[in-house]
């Protein structure tokens, strides 16, 4: 299920995790999703975390509730986490690994190589 880290806060590791749902369309755009409580129970966590992590991804557009029907992916919603998750990559986690790869001497033609190589192992 999830594996917590203790470098980010639980409700953004659950958001995460719904994030992932939503990219890999187990959860498709205008589907409805878990409840915070059916949620809560699967990720093993408090329901107020979890309620926690739906208040993000509704601030974020990417999922509404229907009052009394539940939590649904908005219609754009994979795309609104695809542009947000792209922005977080390029801003915070690239810039790591290129220092990184500068320190190991790792030339951009090495890295080229082997995003091909992962990329055709993902067929």
């Amino acid at each position: 299920m999830i594996q917590f880290d203790s470098a980010s806060t639980i409700y953004l590791q659950v958001a995460d995790f719904m994030t992932e749902q939503i990219l890999t369309e187990a959860w498709p755009e205008q589907e409805r999703i878990p409840s915070i409580r059916e949620l809560a129970a699967l990720v093993q966590v408090n329901p107020n975390t979890v309620m926690r992590s739906f208040a993000y991804l509704q601030d974020n557009d990417i999922i509404t509730n229907r009052r009394g029907v539940g939590y649904f992916v908005n219609e754009h919603g994979k795309q609104t986490v695809q542009a947000l998750k792209k922005v977080a990559f390029i801003d915070a986690k690239l810039p790591r690994i290129f220092h990184e790869a500068a320190l190991l001497a790792v030339t951009p033609n090495e890295l080229r190589e082997l995003y091909n190589q992962f990329l055709g192992s993902q067929a």
